[in-house]
């Protein structure tokens, strides 16, 4: 392994932009995943940025096998909706309308 290798990058420690609660989506500029625990704002909070993951969405979507997922930060949930809204990852099952979560798959 190289000599300058720090780690896989999976899950990382950053302080956490906002309190946060153990499942919640966690946006810190380009960094984009899930606290794997509560945490205050500032304090340090593990997010885990690979992997596929159940979340709460906005009912109204259809959403498509493959399709890009974003995330709502004033809602607090998964949408397709692209305008105002940071790009989770994809989604790897399909979810009708009316349905209250998305399987996503973060883009890490």
């Amino acid at each position: 392994m190289a000599k300058n290798f720090i780690q896989p990058g999976n899950t990382l420690t950053i302080p956490a932009p906002a309190g946060v609660l153990s499942g919640d989506v966690v946006i810190a500029g380009e960094i984009v995943g899930i606290a794997q625990g509560d945490a205050g704002a500032g304090e340090p909070c593990d997010v885990t940025t690979v992997g596929v993951w159940e979340l709460p969405k906005v009912a109204a979507d259809a959403v498509t096998v493959g399709a890009p997922i974003y995330w709502d930060a004033d809602d607090s949930l998964a949408t397709t909706t692209a305008a105002g809204n940071t790009r989770l990852g994809t989604a790897v099952e399909a979810a009708a309308s009316g349905a209250a979560t998305v399987k996503v798959r973060l883009i890490g």
